[in-house]
């Protein structure tokens, strides 16, 4: 998480597929304010309840858009299973890949003035384009112009590869008065790696020290910072929760699922020559989740939470950005 300038003082927001609240960290560092959410997962809405104080309304496909207050800008992560290359890709064909017409369901009756949605790369090429392309003329017959650009963490300050799509949606009278295009921020040199996430040894959980093991394979290790994962090594097969990282790149894309001896985080090898997973505190400083966020006890949960968030610092980049579109 950064200090950003209060640009989107003044506008209203509503959160859906809210998860743990990584969109409304983003927006009310700007000065938005929510004024709904939205989410299915009850062990989810309840760590969005304990921290923010709003308990978001369950499924969306039961709720009504006009029992939504007014809002200006428009918040979902929509479900990426559907689309993701480590899901079996069924698009539309999977109920939860339908969740994005219950997205421009809300956005035909309410318009507001921004739509700002994250996906999964994987969309972009599913179904060789033919989904992605479904979307955005969607977004586009409902009265908007769309923006979308794929973009990796670790080229805005946090040392995690994550490719995501985020897609900018402005209403075209909005955009009519504007003097320039909408542009998603410039890259940034990466001047950090995991290593500066990592938490002393004595307060790690012991689920964590557990996973250390002295039987992998080492490849010859080439200590830079290239922005990307450094592969050093792996255990068994080297499946994809068996491989082996060094602290001075970055992380691998935190995962929801998965299994391995590191699953959901990947191996990474300690200067003490040991390799060990993340722990849950680790992988809320790789998505940008301020150090007072409240985590769920039970580190399975919360690492599936973190999996299937949003990385606070690449949103707030990208709300400036809008903000700055929307004030210019």
């Amino acid at each position: 998480m950064v200090e950003v300038p209060k640009v989107l003082s003044g506008y209203k927001f509503i959160d859906l597929f809210a998860g743990i609240g990584g969109f409304h960290i983003s927006m009310t560092s700007l000065g938005a304010k929510c004024v709904f959410a939205s989410e299915i997962d009850e062990l989810a809405s309840l760590i969005y309840k304990n921290n923010f104080d709003i308990k978001p309304s369950g499924d969306i496909r039961s709720i009504k858009a006009k029992d939504i207050p007014d809002f200006d800008i428009l918040c979902a992560g929509f479900p990426c299973q559907p689309f993701s290359i480590a899901g079996q890709r069924k698009g539309f064909n999977d109920t939860r890949g339908t969740l994005f017409f219950e997205v421009m369901r809300i956005v035909k009756e309410k318009l507001p003035k921004i739509l700002f949605l994250e996906n999964v790369r994987n969309l972009v090429s599913h179904n060789n384009g033919k989904t992605f392309n479904v979307i955005i003329k969607t977004i586009e017959q409902a009265g908007y112009n769309v923006y979308y650009k794929v973009l990796n963490s670790a080229d805005y300050g946090v040392p995690q590869s994550r490719f995501r799509i985020y897609i900018v949606g402005v209403r075209k009278d909005i955009a009519l008065r504007k003097t320039s295009e909408f542009h998603f921020p410039t890259k940034m040199i990466l001047e950090t790696s995991v290593r500066n996430v990592l938490e002393p040894e004595d307060l790690l959980p012991q689920s964590v020290m557990s996973t250390s093991t002295t039987s992998y394979k080492l490849n010859n290790i080439i200590k830079i910072k290239n922005g990307r994962p450094i592969r050093v090594g792996q255990v068994n097969n080297g499946g994809q929760g068996e491989r082996i990282y060094s602290i001075d790149g970055t992380s691998i894309t935190l995962m929801a699922n998965g299994g391995g001896k590191f699953s959901k985080t990947g191996g990474y090898l300690m200067d003490n020559g040991i390799a060990r997973k993340l722990s849950p505190n680790e992988c809320k400083k790789l998505m940008g989740f301020p150090d007072n966020f409240k985590i769920h006890s039970n580190n399975q949960v919360a690492y599936k939470q973190f999996g299937n968030s949003v990385v606070v610092d690449v949103i707030q980049y990208i709300g400036l950005s809008i903000g700055q579109y929307i004030i210019q």
